[in-house]
C-alpha cells in the first residue's frame, strides 16, 4: 500500500533506494534505478564468472604497490603507468588529494556533487562557487569561467561531464583552462566519473593532458560504467610526481581489497562489454532527446553523461510531484531540490535498457506532454 504525500517532502538521493522502499512501502527489488546513473547491464558476466572462480584470492594481500592494476589502468586510459594511483572508490582519492592540497581558497564548478564541498569544509579552507547559468543550458562558458577566478583561489573542482547537468567541456577548451590555471598557481582536480558514456571520449577527456601539465589531477572509478560501486575501485591519474608520493604516504596501505584489484583488471578489458554499453547508452539517450523534444511542458538541456536533466516548465507541478508520479510506477527518478544551486523545478533520469526507457517515458508523458 503506498503511502499519501505528507507535509513534510522527504530527500531522497540516487542510491537511496532502502529508504524508498520503507517510505513508500515498495520492494526494493521492484524498482528501477533511473536515479542511480549505473549501467543497465549490470556486472560483465564474465568477470562475475570469474570472481566466483578465484575467492580465494582473498587469502592473500595485494599487490602494495597494485603494479599490475596499474598497468591495466594504464592501457585503457593511455597514460604512463608511473601517473597512476588506485584507491577505495574515487571518494577516497578526493578525500585524500583534497586534504593534501590543503587549498586556502577552492573554486566548485556546480551544481555538482556535494562530497567535493563536504571534504574541502574539512580543511578549514575558503569555499566560492561557479554556477553553471539555466539560461546558457548549464555550457561551460571559459572566459567567463576565467575572470571568475579570484587571485587567491588556488585550487578548482569540476566534474566532467557535469552530473547532474550532463554538460561537458571539450578537451581544447580543458587545455586552455588548465594552462591558464597552471599561470596562476591553481591546481586543477577534474572528476571524468561519466566520461565513458559521452558520444566521444576523446573529445572530452583531460587524462591526456596530465602528460602536459603538473597542475592537473583525473579522476575516474568502475562504479558507474562498470556497474560495480561496490567494488569501491578508484584511479586517479596526475604527472605531479612530488604530489603522487606524498598522496601515497598519506594513503593507508591495501586500501583497495583484493578482489578490487583483480576484478579492476578483468572490467577495464572486457572490450565486449565496454562496446556494447557505449551502444546501448549513445542510442538510447538519442531516442530519449528526441522524444522528449517533443514534450510541452519540459525543456531538454544537451547531454554528455548518461543522464538527462529536465526543467519542469508545466505551472504548479513540482520536480517531486513528478518523482512521486514515477515512483507509484515503480521507477525511481532524481528530483533535483537537493542540488542547492539549482534554481527552479529539475528531475534528472539516467539511462536505462530499452523498454525501461519507454516506460518511463510513457510516464513522464503522462503530466509533461
Amino acid at each position: 500500500m503506498l503511502k499519501e504525500k505528507t507535509q513534510t517532502r522527504p530527500a531522497f538521493h540516487g542510491s537511496d533506494i532502502e529508504k524508498i522502499e520503507q517510505y513508500y512501502g515498495i520492494p526494493k527489488e521492484t524498482i528501477i534505478k533511473f536515479g542511480a546513473n549505473v549501467n543497465p547491464l549490470g556486472l560483465s558476466a564474465p568477470v562475475r564468472q570469474a570472481l566466483a572462480e578465484h575467492l580465494d584470492i582473498i587469502t592473500s594481500y595485494p599487490d602494495r604497490d597494485y603494479k599490475s592494476l596499474r598497468q591495466v589502468i594504464a592501457s585503457y586510459c593511455g597514460t604512463d603507468l608511473n601517473h597512476v594511483v588506485t584507491g577505495n572508490g574515487s571518494t577516497e582519492l578526493i578525500s585524500l588529494l583534497i586534504s593534501q592540497r590543503h587549498a586556502k581558497h577552492a573554486l566548485v564548478i556546480g551544481p555538482t556533487y556535494s562530497e567535493y564541498e563536504r571534504e574541502l569544509s574539512l580543511t578549514g579552507g575558503r569555499i566560492s562557487h561557479y554556477n553553471l547559468e539555466e539560461r546558457q543550458d548549464f555550457c561551460f562558458h571559459l572566459d567567463d569561467l576565467k575572470s571568475s577566478l579570484a587571485d587567491d583561489v588556488d585550487f578548482l573542482i569540476l566534474c566532467n561531464p557535469n552530473n547532474p547537468t550532463s554538460s561537458a567541456l571539450t578537451r581544447e577548451e580543458l587545455d586552455a583552462l588548465v594552462r591558464f590555471c597552471g599561470k596562476r598557481r591553481i591546481f586543477v582536480m577534474i572528476d571524468e566519473t561519466y566520461v565513458e558514456f559521452a558520444p566521444s571520449v576523446e573529445a572530452i577527456t583531460a587524462v591526456p593532458l596530465t602528460a602536459y601539465y603538473e597542475n592537473l589531477m583525473v579522476l575516474r572509478g568502475v562504479s558507474k560504467f562498470f556497474a560495480a560501486p561496490g567494488l569501491r575501485l578508484g584511479y586517479g591519474i596526475t604527472s605531479n610526481r612530488e604530489f603522487l608520493d606524498n598522496l601515497k604516504r598519506h594513503q593507508n596501505p591495501w586500501s583497495l581489497n583484493s578482489i578490487g584489484a583483480y576484478a579492476g583488471e578483468l572490467l577495464l578489458q572486457d572490450t565486449d562489454y565496454i562496446t556494447r554499453t557505449r551502444e546501448l547508452i549513445l542510442s538510447e539517450r538519442q531516442k530519449c532527446l528526441t522524444a522528449l523534444k517533443d514534450f510541452r511542458y519540459v525543456k531538454v538541456y544537451p547531454a554528455y553523461g548518461n543522464f538527462i536533466l529536465l526543467k519542469i516548465l508545466k505551472e504548479g507541478l513540482t520536480s517531486f510531484d513528478v518523482f512521486e508520479h514515477a515512483v507509484r510506477q515503480g521507477m525511481m527518478i532524481r528530483d533535483c531540490s537537493s542540488f542547492a544551486e539549482l534554481k527552479g523545478e529539475f528531475i534528472r533520469f539516467c539511462i536505462m535498457k530499452p523498454e525501461d526507457n519507454d516506460r518511463l517515458l510513457r510516464c513522464l508523458g503522462e503530466l509533461l506532454a
